[in-house]
């Protein structure tokens, strides 16, 4: 299994990039959205994270091993990255048509609470990071997890840019809901 756990990590992320393009497909129109510079402010540390994680050859300090490429490593990072995967498609087909690559608030938009959305308020995030972390673990580099924790940075400032905007057109039931259901990590964040 171990040998096979850099085609795994490289499956499931093609299967995510699949399933996004087929779903970004019949998306609610968009009435309302971020501008430029608070795009730019999530997008950069996440390109940054995305590039960090993902390429394969630094020299020096960046190239250092921070995870042991042992079976065990890359069996774990593997099926963290399998199990993130699974919670990122759930999360984005139960949120349909409310779903946007950017900071946005569709017409007829919804507060979805159920599915994943009972246990986090940004279950995609957790996927998606699930996935990177795997990812670092099975690349096991320092630039790798470098690129984790930017891209952590990243989805929180996404994050946090949602709840503002869902602050303001849900303010009867979002506060309630955000009591309730953590961030990101069930019942921690």
């Amino acid at each position: 299994m171990a040998t096979f756990s850099g085609p795994i990590i490289v499956g499931c992320w093609i299967v995510f990039l699949g399933y996004w393009l087929v779903s970004a497909f019949g998306q609610k129109p968009t009435t309302e959205q971020k501008s430029f510079l608070s795009t730019l402010i999530y997008r950069t540390p996440l390109t940054l994270g995305g590039l960090l994680l993902w390429c394969p050859k630094f020299s020096g300090p960046l190239n250092l091993a921070l995870t042991p490429h042992t079976d065990p490593a890359r069996v774990t990072g593997a099926v963290v990255c399998i199990f993130g995967l699974w919670v990122t498609i759930w999360s984005r087909w139960t949120l349909g048509g409310n779903w946007s690559s950017e900071v946005a608030f569709k017409r007829g938009h919804e507060l979805v609470k159920t599915g994943p959305y009972r246990f986090a308020r940004h279950p995609i995030y957790t996927g998606l990071l699930l996935m990177c972390l795997g990812t670092a673990v099975t690349v096991g580099r320092y630039h790798s997890w470098l690129g984790f924790l930017l891209l952590v940075i990243g989805f929180w400032i996404k994050l946090k840019q949602e709840e503002v905007l869902m602050l303001q057109h849900f303010p009867e039931t979002y506060p309630a809901y955000r009591e309730q259901v953590k961030a990101l990590v069930p019942f921690l964040i």
